[in-house]
């Protein structure tokens, strides 16, 4: 159920990053690359579940071919009828097809939604994250179902502008937290 406190935070943020300029937004991929590249859970050839961005979102394409080049395995989301994220590998740039909602997906072999278990590490969309880690998503609920597969030892990071890191976020029982976030400007900040 979404509320309208959370409806009302996501028009403001959503307003917010289409105001922005366009270059501050096209910095914003390769500063977030550069940051998760000196992660080690991200680098050591280990899984990273990540995601392809959409819109205004800050860019992860540059994150995700980094980490393949590298030789980590990323595993990208496949949205499902239902709203459940199923994964499947990422195998380069062609290995992407345009799907519903503007998304970007693979197009390979699908694994299941529970995949994601097997990753040391999620690199997940959001909107706001507040210091004590709570998330603030789009509303469909897919990532709080991915995140509540992942396991207790799993780095779960969100992926924000600068200013979207709050002191506080609405937040409901079904909400799953991360770990900590990453930013253009701050880089990894974990809570």
């Amino acid at each position: 159920m979404d509320t309208p406190t959370k409806r009302d935070a996501r028009a403001r943020i959503l307003a917010a990053r289409r105001a922005m300029p366009q270059a501050e937004r096209a910095a914003a991929g390769p500063a977030i690359r550069d940051a998760l590249a000196a992660e080690p859970l991200l680098t050591t050839g280990g899984t990273v579940a990540a995601y392809v961005s959409v819109g205004t979102e800050p860019d992860t394409r540059k994150l995700i071919a980094t980490l393949w080049k590298q030789g980590t395995y990323v595993l990208l989301p496949v949205l499902l009828p239902g709203g459940d994220l199923d994964w499947a590998a990422y195998d380069g740039p062609d290995s992407l097809a345009p799907a519903g909602r503007g998304l970007l997906e693979p197009t390979g072999r699908r694994y299941g939604p529970d995949a994601v278990r097997r990753a040391a590490a999620v690199v997940c969309p959001a909107l706001a994250v507040d210091r004590a880690g709570t998330r603030l998503g789009r509303g469909a609920g897919c990532y709080d179902r991915a995140l509540a597969r992942v396991g207790p030892n799993t780095l779960v990071l969100a992926v924000i502008y600068d200013t979207e890191l709050l002191d506080t976020v609405p937040a409901e029982p079904h909400d799953r937290p991360v770990n900590g976030v990453v930013t253009p400007g701050r880089g990894v900040h974990l809570f």
